[in-house]
């Protein structure tokens, strides 16, 4: 009973904090804001109630008070639906910071959930995951032995990573199959390479942008459009296939290379249908015929830049429809080095195309393997599942059509 008086009053003192916090935040809103106000520290009172009872009463009396705090911050975020507004811990925090300046340890793989399972999105060249046979559209149904059903991306992502020479132990149901197989990959030092470049037939540039998230993947990609210029090149190929995404101001930077100054780039719309405008510099370094390859691996800034080249007509899309996640997170670093991924916008193509869900259609569609074509009578039910292509077909029939189509133009 001590206890339970004792909890009473660390509830009230704290509920205490909760109203005075709430009436300083309402003093500059309306009366419906005090209203939800009072409802929300109602529902607090609930939540406080539980954390007496379970430091007070729970059999085991270590209860680590950060790990309560913690998991309770991730239930919230979870009830929101969105897999992709979530509470990083301060170590995985730090761990996507580095990856951000190009290098960090583990498979080289991109992730999303897809149906509310996680999902490969792109596996990245010559890491151990790509080395191993993971393939856009697979589905990682266990980490370790622990299942990934409910399980957020972030632990699912900060599960796969570990330092270099360990072992990650995936359990993967491939595309169009239902078996589990067991992979054992060992983590080695990742280190992405933006970009990389080649010539084809003498006067086709080529350039592979493999990722957003390096910081300087704008400058690399700047760097080799100029040296495709320099050697002659009259069409280019830019190819974002299996590139999971990055950072906004690299796609905006990117864009601004082929659009004229004021071109939309990107919308994004808020909670209230409040819409901003991004718009191009107007760098504009490349005039001439342009294809943009993208596939199902294709997310996030990807496909920001791809809708900004097509609808804005500077280039052709070729390949198959982009995985559809776009969505504006604001990164917010917390006092004790933990962050909060919130979505607080989503984006839409400067045609007013939403790209979350949905993804990018290509203007011209080249299909590798065995997808879905509702078109030609296939069960309608299956749209509502990812349709990847298959890539073990060495012959890239997305990449010739591309070149076919660049020298129709040049």
């Amino acid at each position: 009973m001590a206890a339970l008086r004792n909890g009473g009053k660390m509830r009230k003192r704290l509920l205490k904090l909760v109203v005075i916090s709430a009436v300083i935040s309402v003093s500059f809103m309306g009366l419906h804001a005090v209203s939800a106000w009072s409802g929300l520290n109602q529902k607090l009172e609930i939540f406080m109630q539980v954390l007496e009872l379970v430091k007070g009463d729970y059999v085991d009396k270590n209860v680590d008070d950060q790990k309560l705090v913690y998991g309770a911050i991730k239930g919230m975020l979870e009830s929101l639906d969105d897999p992709y507004t979530r509470f990083m811990e301060p170590k995985p925090f730090r761990e996507m910071q580095m990856r951000m300046k190009g290098s960090y340890s583990g498979i080289g793989i991109y992730i999303g959930i897809k149906n509310k399972k996680i999902t490969v999105i792109s596996p990245i060249t010559d890491t151990p995951a790509f080395k191993a046979g993971l393939k856009a559209g697979d589905s990682i149904v266990s980490i370790d032995g622990k299942p990934t059903k409910d399980m957020g991306l972030e632990e699912a992502v900060s599960m796969i990573r570990g330092d270099k020479g360990t072992t990650v132990k995936l359990g993967i149901v491939k595309r169009g199959q239902s078996d589990k197989k067991e992979y054992s990959i060992v983590r080695d030092n990742i280190v992405v390479k933006s970009v990389e470049t080649k010539t084809l037939d003498k006067n086709i540039g080529y350039i592979k942008l493999n990722t957003f998230e390096n910081v300087n993947a704008g400058t690399e990609i700047r760097k080799a459009i100029n040296e495709a210029k320099f050697k002659g090149a009259k069409g280019l190929i830019l190819d974002v296939r299996n590139n999971g995404g990055g950072l906004l101001s690299n796609a905006a930077e990117i864009a601004g290379m082929f659009l004229k100054k004021g071109d939309i780039i990107v919308f994004t719309v808020d909670r209230d249908g409040r819409r901003e405008v991004m718009r191009s510099s107007g760098e504009y370094i490349w005039q001439g015929p342009l294809v943009m390859l993208i596939n199902e691996g294709s997310a996030s800034a990807s496909e920001i830049l791809a809708g900004a080249i097509k609808d804005n007509g500077y280039g052709i899309l070729v390949g198959y429809h982009s995985f559809g996640k776009a969505s504006v997170q604001s990164v917010r670093q917390l006092p004790d080095n933990s962050a909060l991924l919130l979505t607080v916008a989503k984006y839409l193509t400067p045609s007013g195309h939403d790209i979350s869900k949905k993804g990018i259609s290509p203007d011209i569609e080249v299909r590798k393997g065995k997808e879905k074509d509702l078109s030609n009578g296939d069960d309608e039910n299956d749209a509502k599942e990812p349709e990847f292509t298959d890539e073990e077909d060495d012959k890239d029939v997305q990449l010739d059509k591309a070149v076919e189509i660049i020298k129709g133009k040049i």
